[in-house]
């Protein structure tokens, strides 16, 4: 019996496609094919936009059309294949088709060959989104626990799961873990598919990418995206690594609590949660990690470990600071703090001067109290002007007191817009875009470069001056450090640089030109933040791990990931006994 039943349809009658393709579908066929009829090129439809308006007329029936639209150009043709999947996700297809496809003018012809159909199987994926399948992958294999979620790319849904926040992706298969248990089971099959990448993503804003990847598996976790009070005295919550930070945000909001969660609510908390987390809040209460009372992993064999201060003390410490070499977060324990109204700012300011705005920001920020923390970002100056965008929080309800913090930083060039408020963090948080099921959509690699800034000196304004002016970088930031980031010890946790007043990040489009620009900077910089590096040569391993802590971690990812399954990221290799 064939593999897969359909409809042809023939384009130059466009009366009654709509009609023949719904009931195709409604008779569980598999597969509408679309053809032109050579002898009407004028009257006949265009097969693209025909795909689309019935795609906007079906749910579930594969559409498959003759090559690709006519563009202009690879970029044009890209475009339109995307526009495209909006209406159709991955239901349009131009290849694959094994089986039995019949020509229907009428709905009599569609009722005979869904007659001759008969009764079938409909529980084995159609041969056209097979013939989707990346080599090496035994998707036939996938645990049963995970076959009712797992996506693979001739799926629908398969568009909203393969790129991050700014990577375009093609993963040959997406496993959607409920449970821990799941996880140990997406973790077993990863443990047979070593020949291929493998990605853990929590919610894919990831500034370095590395949650999605090509041909390899991902491990999504945001299905365990709980939020839960535990203790109101303690203010101890219990949160999923796939909710996101505006959702734990509002959450907390309703307890008059916070937690310090970088500066954007549509980050997932598994990644910032392992990795360091300065946001707008650390100078008044330490980074993400410091509010870390326990967490939850599944290691690279399936065993689930609880690690605190008291439980498994080595690998806690590891976890904040390296986790993603360490196994997959399932579950988080945070003390919030108390955080009332903030002052919310919005600054923009125009500077015909980078090189001196930048010394006096920092400068600024240097004597800033710790309830203050700005952030900068600019990009190449523009006419001999550059645009300069203050964004920052003061954790005080007083409007005076904020206006009197925020004051200096407006001093750093003319100030052009403001929007000042009091608000709630929550709200701060909400200001992020939620990610529906389309999910994100990045494209190509993202190309960013990390660095700890311990000292903002004069020399260093002008370096970073004339870096903006080679028009390698389209943005660069500074975050505000210091306060109580530097309250906790340099050797608490894996996360060792405490001390220095910014951390910052440059992004560009050229590879190789903005590391030759960047590393111009090296001797300013003293280790970096890997979560906004994407620069994957050795020595930045050495960058973010000073020599002793290094070495710690490699004798730690021997006892728990001694097979090095976790290697696609920063790889912390385990060492060798």
């Amino acid at each position: 019996m064939a593999d897969e039943w359909g409809i042809a349809l023939n384009l130059a009658e466009p009366a009654t496609l709509a009609a023949l393709a719904g009931r195709a579908e409604a008779g569980g066929l598999d597969v509408v094919v679309l053809e032109e009829d050579d002898n009407d090129e004028d009257n006949g439809l265009d097969p693209w936009t025909t795909a689309a308006f019935l795609a906007g007329r079906t749910d579930s029936i594969q559409i498959a059309i003759p090559g690709e639209p006519g563009a202009v150009s690879p970029a044009m043709t890209a475009k339109a294949l995307d526009s495209l999947a909006l209406l159709a996700g991955t239901r349009l297809i131009t290849t694959g088709l094994d089986g039995e496809i019949a020509p229907a003018t009428t709905l009599d012809d569609v009722d005979r060959l869904v007659e001759k159909a008969g009764v079938r199987d409909r529980s084995q994926r159609p041969a056209a989104v097979r013939a989707q399948r990346r080599d090496g992958i035994d998707y036939d294999g996938i645990p049963a626990s995970l076959t009712g979620t797992a996506i693979e790319p001739g799926d629908p849904g398969y568009r909203g799961v393969r790129s991050t926040y700014l990577r375009g992706g093609s993963p040959g298969l997406v496993l959607r873990p409920r449970t821990p248990a799941e996880v140990a089971d997406a973790l077993a099959f990863a443990r047979r598919h070593r020949h291929v990448p493998l990605g853990v993503r929590s919610a894919g804003h990831g500034v370095s990418g590395r949650s999605t990847n090509d041909g390899g598996l991902i491990i999504d976790v945001s299905a365990l995206n709980e939020i839960t009070v535990l203790d109101e005295r303690s203010r101890r919550v219990r949160i999923g690594p796939g909710a996101t930070w505006k959702q734990v945000a509002a959450a907390l909001d309703r307890h008059g609590w916070a937690l310090g969660s970088g500066d954007y609510g549509g980050v997932g908390v598994g990644g910032l949660a392992t990795a360091g987390g300065i946001g707008l809040l650390s100078r008044e209460h330490g980074l993400t990690i410091d509010r870390l009372r326990a967490v939850e992993l599944t290691t690279a064999d399936g065993t689930h470990v609880r690690a605190s201060a008291q439980e498994n003390p080595d690998l806690f410490w590891a976890v904040r600071g390296a986790g993603a070499n360490f196994g997959v977060a399932t579950a988080f324990e945070f003390e919030a703090e108390e955080v009332g109204e903030v002052g919310w700012a919005q600054l923009v300011l125009v500077s015909p001067d980078i090189e001196q705005t930048l010394a006096e920001f920092g400068a600024v920020a240097r004597a800033a109290d710790r309830d203050t923390t700005v952030f900068l970002v600019t990009g190449p100056p523009r006419q001999g002007q550059s645009v300069v965008q203050l964004y920052g929080l003061v954790d005080n309800p007083d409007p005076e007191v904020v206006v009197e913090r925020l004051t200096p930083f407006a001093q750093t060039g003319l100030l052009a817009q403001q929007q000042v408020v009091l608000t709630s963090y929550a709200q701060v948080m909400a200001g992020a875009a939620d990610v529906g099921p389309n999910g994100h959509h990045g494209r190509g690699e993202p190309v960013t470069r990390s660095a700890f800034l311990p000292v903002l000196t004069p020399e260093f304004a002008r370096d970073a001056a004339r870096l903006l002016r080679t028009g390698q970088v389209y943005f660069f930031q500074l975050r505000h450090m210091g306060g109580a980031i530097a309250d906790t010890p340099a050797d608490a946790t894996a996360f060792t640089h405490r001390t220095p007043e910014f951390q910052v990040t440059a992004m560009g489009g050229d590879r190789a030109a903005l590391d030759i620009a960047w590393d111009r900077l090296a001797h300013h910089f003293d280790g970096l933040y890997l979560s906004f590096e994407t620069d994957s040569r050795p020595e930045r391993l050495t960058d973010a791990f000073p020599p002793p802590v290094l070495e710690r971690l490699r004798g730690l990812k021997h006892d728990y990931d001694p097979t090095n399954l976790f290697r696609d990221n920063f790889n912390i290799q385990p060492r060798k006994n």
